[in-house]
């Protein structure tokens, strides 16, 4: 499959924003904190005023991506970008709030997975291609290997690979099943534009196996592939990229026969 270039990357994350405020060791900078909370983004409080946190979180993210490209939204408005979000709980706080009868936003609970990408969908003007998956760093993956299956299907110009994590609102559920955690959680939102590129892409799965790389940012969940891109754009170098995650059992794994970044001083 032929391999997307990656034009600009967005990361907001409990550590701040972009891949230079992440630490070298995260379980030494989290200082003995089991989660790390991103506030409420300052967006505008009147369009936003029923949006929840995880909703501005991902338009945050998209503004950052732009900031990167150089851009502004309608570089990426109408139907030639698609758009893929992967999450494992960015639902989980509104199907909470739900279950206990606590009130919110969210009356359809079922529908709480579309509400992050539907919310950058409505901020962005965008109405390309659309998918949800979900499932831990190997279903940001397979968002990455589907961007670029519609990139070369010529189905889309530009693709947006969005993930979202959230996790103060449940931190007592996530406390019971994870046990001895060595790493915090870390709320994150991050998403890459990808373009049409040059070499080739492989994407594997398998069972069993590891990946990413949680002792420096921490557990991200579908977060961690991108927060990694971000990473090893942040650090330079030349030759293939490669990416895995793991989830329930199963590793994914994206590798580059090519340096995938373009620089700012090749975008148009």
């Amino acid at each position: 499959m032929r391999a997307p270039a990656i034009r600009a990357v967005g990361l907001l994350s409990g550590w701040g924003e972009g891949a230079a405020s992440v630490p070298l060791d995260a379980k030494a900078a989290a200082a003995g904190r089991a989660v790390l909370e991103v506030e409420r983004p300052a967006l505008d409080p009147e369009r936003f005023r029923r949006s929840r946190r995880e909703c501005l979180m991902g338009v945050a993210a998209v503004h950052l991506m732009l900031e990167d490209a150089q851009q502004g939204p309608e570089a990426v408005a109408g139907e030639r970008t698609a758009l893929l979000f992967a999450t494992t709980a960015a639902y989980a706080p509104s199907n909470r709030a739900f279950i206990e009868s606590r009130g919110g936003s969210t009356y359809f609970p079922y529908t709480a997975a579309a509400a992050v990408p539907a919310e950058v969908a409505i901020a962005f003007g965008l109405t390309g291609p659309y998918e949800i998956l979900i499932g831990g760093a190997p279903a940001t993956l397979r968002a990455i290997a589907r961007a670029a299956a519609l990139l070369e299907a010529h189905a889309c110009d530009h693709a947006i690979v969005l993930a979202v994590e959230v996790f103060a609102e449940c931190a007592d559920v996530f406390a019971r099943v994870r046990r001895a955690p060595s790493v915090p959680l870390v709320e994150t939102a991050a998403c890459l534009w990808l373009d049409r590129g040059h070499g080739t892409i492989i994407f594997e799965r398998r069972r069993g196996g590891t990946g990413g790389d949680r002792a420096r940012i921490g557990e991200m969940l579908s977060c961690e592939p991108l927060a990694t891109l971000a990473l090893a754009r942040e650090t330079g170098g030349e030759g293939p990229v490669a990416v895995a995650g793991t989830w329930r059992g199963e590793t994914a794994r994206l590798e580059w026969s090519a340096r995938p970044y373009r620089t700012r001083s090749r975008v148009a």
